[in-house]
């Protein structure tokens, strides 16, 4: 592979550094790293295989200044919409971790286990999918290519991580409040990123409220799915829900194929599948927790497969991955690593 320039926008936040990082460890041939953030993070320095890089602010001549080849974004939908064309305009193709281009029908939104081919299509920029549409995808993928899955229906166990580092330290802060003055000082905490502590607690509203009544949250996984499957015509129903987990999502899945997947098929096919681990024995309480499988994994973890008793044609799983890595930074740097 031909080395290439790279930058990441957004270096200093928790995706952004899990993209450096994830540079590093998959040794993505990097000829040169520039790292880009808002004026707050000028002159901080991250590291990079043993040197230290100075964090520089985004501005609109950088991707020509510098002949970037490569740009991973993540600084939020609109940053990207500013500058993800103007890179674009300069030769620099955009790896878009944002919900800005996910929906535009010019720019590809691909997850390399599923979909590697949209990624010669590009104008530019690719978009990297909602974190809990990857890891739900890369685990049913295997079943859909073997009969059609018709129906999806799917509750996602959300860490707080997918909210940004504040969140984290809101849960950390919480904890402690409660450890110290029990549950009446949690209820008089005053949360800043959630509707309520989320500490001990779940909160079943992830983004907006749409006019539907779903979130926007929600209705993300409902459309990325039919785009990354061009499948237009495939039934999703989400319930998103942020949970006191600090880093991994966890998915309770049904499906509804068109033919007859039975559970034993279905460990079959995901025992072979690119980027799944299965670990599925539930009478020796082997399956996947967020815990133990969503920190610092590349892989996307299935278990509690079973046949559903409702219907001929059901499955149900449970799918956990890690949300920084898999669901956003890795799935990121995999596109990268098909351009090269």
């Amino acid at each position: 592979m031909s080395e290439k320039v790279v930058a990441v926008v957004g270096a200093t936040g928790a995706v952004g550094q899990e993209m450096i990082k994830t540079l590093e460890q998959r040794n993505f041939p990097v000829k040169e790293l520039r790292l880009f953030a808002s004026e707050r993070s000028e002159g901080k320095k991250l590291k990079f295989k043993g040197s230290e890089i100075p964090v520089e602010v985004l501005k609109e001549d950088v991707f020509k200044k510098y002949r970037i080849e490569i740009a991973l974004f993540s600084a939020g939908a609109s940053t990207s919409k500013v500058f993800s064309p103007i890179a674009a305009s300069s030769g620099t193709i955009v790896i878009d971790n944002s919900s800005a281009f996910r929906m535009d029908d010019d720019v590809p939104l691909v997850v390399p286990e599923v979909n590697p081919e949209d990624v010669k299509y590009h104008k530019g920029i690719i978009a990297n999918p909602n974190c809990s549409t990857i890891q739900m995808l890369v685990a049913l993928k295997p079943i859909y290519d073997y009969s059609r899955i018709k129906r999806i229906i799917v509750s996602t166990y959300q860490a707080v991580s997918g909210a940004g580092g504040m969140a984290i330290q809101e849960l950390e802060d919480e904890l402690k409040t409660y450890v110290n003055g029990g549950r009446e000082t949690l209820l008089n905490f005053k949360p800043s990123k959630f509707p309520y502590p989320i500490a001990l607690n779940v909160i079943p509203r992830i983004d907006i409220i749409l006019n539907n009544l779903y979130s926007k949250e929600e209705m993300k996984i409902v459309n990325e799915t039919r785009k990354i499957l061009h499948d237009p015509d495939i039934k999703v129903s989400s319930t998103t829900v942020r949970v006191s987990v600090i880093k991994g999502h966890s998915e309770a899945v049904w499906i509804e194929t068109e033919t007859k997947v039975t559970q034993e098929k279905a460990r079959e096919l995901l025992s072979k599948a690119k980027g799944v681990k299965l670990m599925d024995d539930p009478f020796n309480d082997v399956y996947p927790t967020p815990l133990l499988h969503g920190h610092d994994t590349d892989d996307v973890y299935v278990g509690r497969i079973r046949e559903d008793i409702s219907t001929e044609n059901g499955l149900v799983m449970w799918i956990v991955a890690d949300n920084l890595r898999k669901g956003a930074a890795l799935n990121a740097v995999q596109i990268a690593e098909l351009l090269v």
